[in-house]
């Protein structure tokens, strides 16, 4: 199977299923000298963790990184970093009516087709499990940007249909959506409610805002920033859409309404998304992320089995409502490791750049 590894400079190639003995991640092009230790990944990989609260799964893991090469006295070597997270609250017999039957949604039918065999338990590399190995290669990339004090900053932006209208940072941490906004969360968690009594599940959208990035990242022709960002949040099995800054609104407004005014003082404003032909202008970057429902619904679904005929899938099992808020620190890892590899890309090129990102 390719595919499995993202990034130039800074790479890393992920490993693991879902239900297999572990998974974790080699990062390759890790700079020498960057402070790192095993606690350092605690705080992220809970956020993504399973088993937080009542429309995620029940399912228990610790989810702690262990480092198993690449760093010496607490310092990275420069040599792979491999990162290794173990599964242990694993329990694959409800999966075992997946054997004949694919799951409507899921990558189950497309990869029967390529492969002529499917890992049926919590879907192998097509599981959402696959993304704690991105999550724990996003803090490492973070450690490796520390200089430019980047601050990435993920948020729930829409559930269920219920948008946020307001925007208090301090108040994402303080609820289990992530969301920025203290009075749509209490509509998207009945929401949340309504869908799990029914059996079924929410998508919504994420958005990602990095402010502190330099000018001057990103390549002009088929490496262009913003396509690599794409790239990166599009690779989450869950994301069916990336915007960035006005996104699809630019395509309704005229030319004097979607161009940034440069003055003397800065941008006038930000539709761009804080990239230029590819390239970072300096301001923040904004992406947002379309996150599909989740496909495994106790709903009875139409479907066929591995010989092609007709079915009905019912399942059983432990599943989240929705992928939206576990899915925040995954975007936010995404868009670390995006940057991480285009400013070390740079950086090799001789490209010199102003800490403040001015």
């Amino acid at each position: 199977m390719a595919g499995n590894s993202f990034g130039q400079t800074f790479k890393i190639t992920t490993f693991g299923e879902s239900h297999g003995k572990a998974l974790g991640a080699i990062i390759d092009g890790c700079p020498v000298g960057i402070c790192l230790n095993e606690a350092d990944f605690i705080t992220e990989m809970a956020r993504r963790r399973p088993g937080r609260s009542s429309f995620s799964t029940p399912r228990t893991e610790e989810d702690r990184v262990e480092i198993l090469s690449g760093v010496f006295e607490g310092l990275t070597t420069g040599t792979p970093l491999t990162l290794l997270v173990g599964n242990h609250d694993v329990k694959s017999k409800p999966y075992s009516v997946l054997k004949d039957l694919f799951r409507p949604g899921h990558a189950d039918y497309t990869y029967f087709k390529k492969f002529g065999h499917l890992d049926y338990r919590g879907g192998g590399r097509a599981s959402a499990r696959e993304t704690a190995a991105r999550v724990a290669c996003g803090v490492v990339a973070r450690k490796v940007l520390t200089p430019f004090n980047l601050d990435i900053l993920g948020y729930t932006l829409e559930l269920g249909g219920i948008r946020a209208k307001r925007m208090d940072p301090a108040v994402i941490s303080q609820n289990p959506l992530y969301c920025a906004d203290p009075d749509a969360v209490q509509f998207m968690l009945k929401a949340l409610d309504r869908a799990r009594e029914d059996g079924d599940s929410l998508g919504g959208v994420v958005e990602v805002r990095a402010s502190g990035c330099p000018a001057g990242l990103g390549e002009p022709v088929f490496d262009k920033l913003d396509a690599e960002l794409a790239k990166g949040v599009m690779s989450i099995g869950a994301v069916k859409g990336v915007e960035i800054g006005a996104g699809f609104e630019a395509a309704r407004l005229r030319g004097s309404e979607n161009n940034d005014p440069i003055r003397s003082t800065g941008f006038g404003s930000n539709r761009s998304g804080g990239i230029l032909g590819g390239i970072s202008n300096g301001e923040d970057l904004v992406l947002r992320a379309a996150v599909k429902p989740i496909p495994s619904i106790m709903k009875p679904q139409q479907t066929i089995d591995r010989q092609g005929r007709d079915a009905i899938l019912e399942l059983t099992g432990r599943f989240d409502v929705t992928a939206v808020a576990r899915i925040v620190p995954v975007v936010e890892a995404m868009v670390a490791l995006v940057l991480v590899d285009h400013y070390l890309r740079a950086r090799a090129g001789g490209q010199c750049f102003d800490i403040q990102g001015v």
